[in-house]
């Protein structure tokens, strides 16, 4: 079973669906004594303090959106130090927020995650920097430190894993993303492969706007041979697999060839009493792994061009002026939560829909998404309550940055429905959907197109969270009945897979608190 048969992928999509039936038939119920430690703890390891006076960067939230959409040539990056990679880490996966509840306490991260579980690790991989030797390391947000897994440069080890990449080889670090599956899957069974790149999205909304901050010209690459970076960090592909690297900054020199590394055989601490095997996730995801660098080259590139189909209903472009606000990045991201519920009687301007959706949809840095090809997703709308824009359902055409009306109407309950029938769609001001056709991606990407479009929907999500926090309203992201979402904006969405929902609008100050 090989990347390009996508028998797999395809089966593990249907299987994976929420519908009415496979909600009220599901008799899964949570185990909390059995629930997961939200960290990857190496007991027996040497840990290395990260710098936590960490200085503020004064470039707004929005702006540092759109930057981290720039393909910035790595020329133009810089090293990173110690302390830059610390702010780098903080703001993209670090503890924000501690909450108090009966059991315990809650650690909420930077980004959003489903669930609140954070199953997503990240793993640096460095040649020497300014206060940190070359070595192979995991993040750990509990103590806000580095545990070294291995010493030495082993950045070539990933170079010719993604078939020579040229970011990966003039980078002085690459951050690799993984998951450990237990920690999502605990509450939502084989559907948490689906959020491994959701959650591992709004990491990554987080991770490119603050590297780009820093000048580091940040890259997704997701064309690389599983095997290797496996291997090299020491992960257990029955319980954890590899999701992206990103390559920052830029070297003098390029990451030197190194030989095959030994099996590491790292002691972690138990996530829970038991662990629950879900084999459609391991499945999923060595049906979508990739053989050697050879495959990881071919592989990367765009997906075919696809025409935009001329509009049926009335335009409305973007309004889009020079006033925006001028929060700070930072402290959107420190700020940033899940709203627990929407006041469906305040709604937001065009204006501010407008700016969302154009963060939401700046172009994405990455090995799948060469141009001209921006996007892997459209993106559907339903509109409640925006001052300027008739309620009805919407698409959203980037080429022309307008909105074309598909139906107007009042759609607040058909909104919750979609939403596995939580008060919440129906109480928001939008609800913005991406969708993608599976067919053209899976034909041209293989099972790891999968993989792309749902990371993609992921960081449409993180940043259309951080464009409203920055804005002053609130966002969260909800699950969905699959199908339904496709037939509610048919024919227009015909044949299309729903990867992501957010819910925008101005929380609901009586009733306090966040959500997962």
């Amino acid at each position: 079973m090989g990347n390009r048969d996508i028998h797999e992928i395809l089966a593990y999509h249907e299987a994976t669906k929420h519908s009415l039936h496979s909600v009220r038939t599901s008799h899964y119920t949570l185990d909390w004594e059995n629930q997961p430690l939200p960290f990857k703890i190496y007991p027996e390891l040497e840990r290395i303090p990260l710098p936590r006076d960490l200085r503020e960067s004064a470039i707004p939230a929005l702006t540092a959106i759109a930057s981290a959409s720039a393909r910035n040539g790595s020329g133009d990056a810089r090293s990173p130090d110690l302390p830059t990679l610390a702010r780098v880490l903080q703001l993209s996966a670090g503890i924000t927020k501690r909450k108090g509840h009966p059991g315990g306490e809650i650690y909420l991260r930077a980004y959003a995650n489903t669930g609140a579980l954070h199953h997503v690790d990240l793993y640096l991989v460095t040649g020497d920097l300014a206060g940190l030797p070359a070595g192979a390391y995991h993040f750990g947000p509990h103590d806000f430190a580095l545990t070294r897994l291995r010493e030495g440069d082993w950045r070539g080890v990933l170079v010719e894993a993604a078939g020579g990449d040229p970011a990966l080889a003039q980078a002085p670090v690459l951050v690799v993303s993984a998951s450990t599956y237990w920690r999502n899957s605990w509450k939502y069974q084989a559907r948490a492969w689906r959020h491994c790149f959701w959650d591992a999205g709004t990491l990554h909304a987080n991770l490119l706007a603050v590297a780009a901050t820093e000048a580091l010209a940040p890259r997704i690459v997701l064309g690389w041979a599983d095997g290797p970076v496996e291997r090299l960090l020491g992960l257990d592909p029955r319980r954890e697999g590899a999701l992206t690297c990103v390559p920052l900054g830029h070297a003098p020199r390029p990451a030197p060839s190194v030989s095959v590394p030994t099996e590491l055989e790292l002691a972690t601490r138990s996530l829970s009493r038991k662990e629950i095997d879900f084999p459609e996730i391991r499945r999923a995801q060595a049906a979508s792994s990739l053989a050697d660098g050879n495959e990881a080259r071919i592989w990367k590139g765009r997906a075919s061009a696809r025409a935009e189909l001329a509009p049926s209903g009335a335009l409305t472009r973007l309004r889009l002026d020079s006033s925006q606000s001028d929060e700070s990045l930072d402290r959107v991201i420190r700020r940033r939560g899940s709203t627990r519920a929407f006041d469906r009687m305040r709604s937001i301007s065009f204006e501010a829909l407008s700016r969302a959706l154009e963060c939401a949809s700046a172009d994405i840095p990455a090995d799948f998404l060469e141009p001209p090809e921006g996007a892997l997703l459209d993106l559907y709308l339903i509109v409640n309550a925006v001052e300027g824009l008739a309620p009805g359902s919407y698409t959203y055409r980037r080429g022309d940055r307008s909105l074309e009306l598909l139906r107007e109407g009042r759609f607040r309950s058909e909104a919750g429905h979609l939403a596995l029938d939580q008060p919440l769609a129906a109480d928001a001001a939008v609800n913005v959907y991406s969708l993608v056709g599976l067919p053209r991606v899976l034909d041209r990407f293989g099972n790891r197109g999968y993989r792309a479009a749902q990371l993609e929907g992921g960081i449409t999500g993180g940043r259309l969270y951080l464009a409203a926090y920055a804005q002053g309203f609130g966002a969260t992201g909800l699950t969905f009945y699959d199908d339904e979402v496709t037939e509610f904006f048919s024919p227009h969405a015909a044949g299309k897979s729903v990867m992501f929902l957010v819910a925008l609008g101005y929380a609901d100050r009586s009733v306090l608190g966040i959500v997962r």
